[in-house]
C-alpha cells in the first residue's frame, strides 16, 4: 500500500550543481526536494497548477534535512517523498535521499500550508476535494527529529544583503532556497573543507520582496556544533530562522 503512496524521482549530480568538494550543494538538494514535492502532489491532483485555478498555492513553512553524505558529481541518486500527516491547516511531508545502490544518504522532514493567493491566509486542507488528500497519508519511516524551535539572541548582524533579481521567485517573493544559500555563505570555505553539515533546518516566518535589505544574525556555535541564525527584514521583522549543525568529517 505504501509503495503506491511514495513518489520516487531520479537525478544525476551535475558538475555545475556541485561545490568545490565535488558533492551536490545543499541548495540544489533543497531545490530537488521541493520539485519532488511538486511532482508528487501534481500526480495526485494537488499540484500548484491545479490549486492556482482555485486561487490557492502551497507554501513551505519548515524544512529539516539530516545527512550522512551527499551525492558526488555525475552520480545518479533518487529522492523519495510521501505525506506523513494531514491536519486542517498544515501537512507533513517527508523525504529520503538514496544513492544508485539504494543506500540511504539522508532524510528530510517538511511542513507545508495551502494559502489563498489574495488573503495569504491558510486554507482548510480537509475541505479540499472532500478531504481526499488524506488518502495519500503514508506511514513509511523517517527516523530523524521533526523541525525544532529556533531562538537567536545575538543583536549584531553578521551580514547584510539586498534582495536582487536572482533572489526572487515566480510569486515575486524571496526564494526559499536562496535563503539557504545566503545562510551557508556566512561560513568560511575552511568550515566546509574541514567539517560537514549533519543537520540543517529552516523555519520560514514572513515573506520578503525585491529591494528589501535583509540582515543575518548568527549566535556563537554551541558545544554540539549547532549555530542558530535569523534573517530579519528592514523593520526588524523576522523573515526566517535556521539551524546548522556541524560535525567533523
Amino acid at each position: 500500500m505504501n509503495n503506491d503512496k511514495i513518489g520516487s524521482y531520479s537525478f544525476v549530480a551535475e558538475p555545475f550543481h556541485c561545490d568545490f568538494s565535488g558533492r551536490l550543494t545543499l541548495g540544489v538538494l533543497g531545490n530537488h526536494l521541493l520539485n519532488c514535492a511538486g511532482f508528487h502532489a501534481t500526480d495526485r491532483g494537488f499540484g500548484i497548477a491545479t490549486l492556482n485555478e482555485s486561487n490557492y498555492t502551497w507554501v513551505l513553512s519548515r524544512l529539516a534535512i539530516e545527512l550522512t553524505d551527499l551525492p558526488r558529481q555525475y552520480q545518479p541518486f533518487t529522492v523519495e517523498t510521501w505525506v506523513e500527516n494531514v491536519y486542517r491547516l498544515f501537512t507533513d511531508r517527508n523525504f529520503a535521499l538514496k544513492d544508485r545502490e539504494g543506500r540511504t544518504l539522508g532524510y528530510a522532514r517538511s511542513v507545508w500550508a495551502m494559502i489563498n493567493l489574495d488573503t495569504r491566509k491558510p486554507a482548510d486542507l480537509l475541505a479540499l476535494h472532500g478531504g481526499s488528500i488524506t488518502d495519500y497519508v503514508c506511514d513509511a519511516p523517517c527516523p530523524i527529529e521533526k523541525p525544532s524551535r529556533i531562538k537567536v539572541s545575538t543583536t549584531e548582524p553578521q551580514a547584510t544583503l539586498q534582495a536582487k533579481y536572482s533572489d526572487i521567485d515566480i510569486n515575486g517573493h524571496f526564494n526559499s532556497i536562496r535563503y539557504i544559500e545566503h545562510i551557508l555563505d556566512l561560513f568560511p570555505l575552511e568550515a566546509f573543507r574541514e567539517r560537514r553539515i549533519r543537520r540543517f533546518e529552516m523555519a520560514y516566518v514572513a515573506e520578503s520582496y525585491y529591494g528589501d535589505t535583509l540582515q543575518l544574525f548568527a549566535d556563537p556555535e554551541e558545544a554540539d556544533g549547532t549555530v542558530s541564525i535569523e534573517v530579519r527584514k528592514p523593520e526588524g521583522e523576522v523573515a526566517c530562522r535556521s539551524k546548522v549543525v556541524w560535525e567533523n568529517k
